[in-house]
């Protein structure tokens, strides 16, 4: 079902030309004054239905209780994976199958870190994704503490032979997503600069704003021609310390014991499932976000929050009747924490439909209380997007602006294809990043739920409109 665009005619009226009396369905979405009126009541009917919605939130808790973490390469990824697909199809979702993706297989392996002096302490430290590791035995050396790059290299002739220490603050002063970007560079560069002047390891502090002893992990990127040495975050809490420690001019050395290796690429999938077009069913919409995570916490939020938020909302569309114009696929990507090769793989498999692609949409930024999207694409595109926006006005996510994308579609978008990134309320994002706090507790219900009633009504219009979104090139 969809809504109906025009009024029937009353009888005595019907030999009159309506030309000019009611205006085309076409002619109202070219000019972004008629789509809001005319999908009204169908938004009302999903944002209803998703804000009583109980089955994501179950579902969400049971594969993440039942599965745990599911990093690249793991068990626990593939074990998810299935379920998924056994879920789907019970669904009664069509085409509902896995897409081949070889995806890189890192394991940490046990790990510690000990302050040896000026005195024993446990530091709370947690592998960079893809170190190396250290001997069995561990490195023990003296730490050099900096603040940044520019420090390091003020140091550098006191940097051979020690262990590095990068205690760069997370910035406090831009949006919580501005400052991750620029802070993250020392999760990326710390190792290959470190090992450029001779360090035998790397520590970061870990990228946030707000510690409770909580170490975070992530990729780090070692550079072609510099060797590899291990390395890892520490708390903020345990950099701050050890930064003083230098500060009073104490000898500060460490034990770092790191077993990280990287074995053989692994076979994984891309999941997909579709809700298909009642008249076009060639034209996709694609919504969902990533099925892997780190190997800490359950990943709840990073990102299997976004990923069933996508899938229910697909869901809760078909549970109503409703069936719109153009396919709806839910895809959960694999790969996005440590190499992005399912976005990749998706567009490739894929390239020759990009075309008749309508959008792409993800949800990576956690399930907290959205404000709508972030939209990639062209003026007119984005009037139109502004236009459907307002039907989610009565739940505060109707804000639909020009910003950036998510990983897994930016592949997808790269091509031309309209993107459109879930944007929530980040003020506690970094608080459970890439963490062992990373669990079903961060996860509000309701706001998930309101999650879901905002991607459900976009994709929804965005599939039932009866011309797609413009896009670069198109008239």
């Amino acid at each position: 079902m969809r809504p109906t665009f025009l009024p029937a005619a009353p009888a005595l009226l019907l030999a009159v030309p309506l030309v000019f009396a009611v205006p085309s369905p076409c002619a109202a979405q070219a000019t972004g004054s008629g789509i809001a009126r005319q999908y009204k009541a169908a938004a009302d009917r999903i944002i209803a239905a998703a804000m009583s919605d109980t089955v994501a939130y179950s579902r969400l808790a049971t594969m993440t209780d039942s599965y745990g973490s599911r990093l690249s390469g793991s068990p626990g990824l593939e074990h998810a994976i299935n379920w998924v697909l056994a879920r789907m199809s019970d669904d009664g979702f069509a085409n509902v199958h896995g897409e081949p993706v070889m995806v890189p297989h890192w394991v940490r392996g046990e790990e510690s870190a000990t302050l040896v002096s000026p005195r024993p302490w446990k530091l709370h430290m947690i592998g960079l994704g893809g170190s190396v590791g250290t001997p069995p035995d561990g490195i023990t050396a003296p730490v050099l503490v900096v603040n940044s790059f520019d420090d390091l290299t003020a140091h550098a002739a006191e940097a051979k032979g020690r262990i590095v220490l990068f205690d760069s603050p997370f910035p406090t002063d831009v949006p919580p997503m501005e400052g991750y970007r620029i802070n993250v560079a020392y999760r990326g560069g710390a190792a290959s600069a470190a090992a450029k002047v001779g360090a035998v390891a790397a520590l970061i502090r870990s990228v946030t704003p707000y510690s409770q002893q909580t170490p975070h992990t992530g990729s780090l990127r070692y550079q072609a021609g510099v060797p590899k040495i291990p390395s890892a975050a520490l708390t903020v809490e345990d950099a701050e310390m050890l930064h003083r420690m230098q500060d009073r001019g104490q000898p500060i050395e460490v034990t770092l014991k790191m077993q990280a290796h990287m074995l053989p690429d692994a076979p994984s999938r891309n999941v997909v499932g579709e809700l298909r077009g009642s008249e076009k069913p060639d034209e996709v919409v694609v919504l969902g976000g990533h099925i892997d995570s780190w190997d800490v916490g359950e990943g709840a939020m990073d990102d299997a929050g976004g990923s069933f938020a996508a899938w229910e909302a697909v869901r809760l569309i078909k549970e109503l009747g409703l069936e719109p114009r153009r396919t709806l696929r839910v895809v959960m990507w694999v790969n996005e924490e440590n190499g992005g090769r399912g976005g990749r793989a998706y567009r490739d498999q894929h390239m020759a439909e990009l075309p008749r692609t309508v959008a792409a949409m993800e949800s990576d930024n956690g399930v907290f209380r959205p404000y709508g999207f972030r939209f990639q694409g062209t003026p007119a595109g984005l009037a139109v997007a502004k236009e459907i926006g307002t039907l989610l006005d009565g739940i505060g996510a109707g804000s639909v602006e020009m910003g950036d994308g998510e990983a897994d579609v930016g592949p997808t978008i790269s091509t031309g294809v309209p993107g459109f990134a879930l944007n929530v309320d980040d003020s506690t994002y970094f608080r459970y990043h890439h963490t062992d706090a990373d669990m079903m507790t961060v996860i509000d219900p309701k706001d998930f739920r309101r999650c879901i009633a905002t991607m459900a009504v976009m994709a929804y219009v965005l599939a039932d409109m009866p011309d797609a979104l413009p896009r670069a090139g198109a008239r």
